[in-house]
């Protein structure tokens, strides 16, 4: 009986094992002009004990052929994710290799090209590509106050980062539902020469609804990503076609598999 009080008040002060779950979901792009039909997205998300810690991204257009792939790393940090994009067929590749402080930030434009790297420094709140949606849940409150939040975003592509704040603008619906709608604007005069981003988000359980803004998929013909609007809605539009798997991402393309980031972490450590 001792022995038994003894194991089960050891197991009472033992950590209890993380809760993990997988969300898989589309995602559907459209042009937010036009309103003509880009891409699918096919998401992968892990989550454990509520927090998203890995997954990936990859994309498809409408006749079913993949135009790229990004596997997301956040255990080390919710806002600013190891990631590699990669383009299939182009060559073209960008992603961040360290997320620490520095952040190493790195781009290939072609097969065969030497990656460029640099490393940003943080300064306040930083986050990067998909890391940008958990810092607006984190500051949900703070938003639906209509007070604003100033962050800093990186940009791989651009191999820089740019100063914005989000804002709580008027309501809208989605599917029938109210929505929450934040704008996200660069915060110096960056801001009347480019567009800003709208996210619609469900009040009630802070999930991501609608996406308007630059997206990270470049548009064949000009070679600069589109800007789309991108719905995750609950029944697939029809102009989607075909819908690819949604079932566990191709695990050949995990991060590193171009060759970049090693070749930027060896670049980044013979910096001065």
């Amino acid at each position: 009986m001792t022995r038994l009080m003894g194991v089960i008040a050891m197991l009472l002060v033992l950590p209890a094992a993380a809760e993990t779950t997988t969300n898989r979901f589309y995602g559907y792009a459209f042009d937010l002009k036009s309103d003509a039909y880009l891409y699918t997205e096919v998401h992968e998300q892990v989550i454990e004990d509520g927090k998203w810690v890995r997954g990936s991204i990859a994309y498809y257009r409408p006749d079913g052929s993949r135009i790229g792939f990004k596997p997301l790393d956040f255990s080390a940090d919710p806002y600013v994710p190891l990631f590699e994009l990669t383009i299939d067929g182009s060559g073209y590749a960008e992603g961040i290799t360290d997320n620490g402080d520095p952040i190493v930030v790195t781009r290939r434009d072609k097969a065969g090209a030497e990656p460029e790297t640099r490393r940003i420094d943080r300064n306040g709140l930083t986050c990067a590509d998909s890391g940008f949606h958990n810092v607006l849940v984190d500051n949900f409150d703070t938003l639906m106050q209509r007070e604003r939040v100033q962050l800093r975003l990186v940009a791989a592509g651009s191999l820089d980062q740019f100063k914005f704040r989000a804002r709580r603008i008027d309501d809208g619906s989605f599917e029938g539902r109210p929505t929450a709608r934040f704008l996200v604007e660069p915060d110096s005069l960056l801001r009347f020469l480019v567009d800003p981003l709208e996210l619609s988000y469900d009040p009630e359980t802070r999930k991501l609804l609608e996406y308007r803004g630059l997206s990270n998929i470049p548009n064949p013909d000009t070679g600069k990503p589109y800007v789309a609007r991108i719905a995750y809605y609950s029944t697939p539009p029809k102009q989607a076609g075909t819908l690819p798997p949604l079932e566990p991402s191709d695990a050949k393309a995990t991060m590193g598999d171009t060759g970049m980031a090693d070749e930027a972490a060896d670049e980044a450590a013979e910096a001065p």
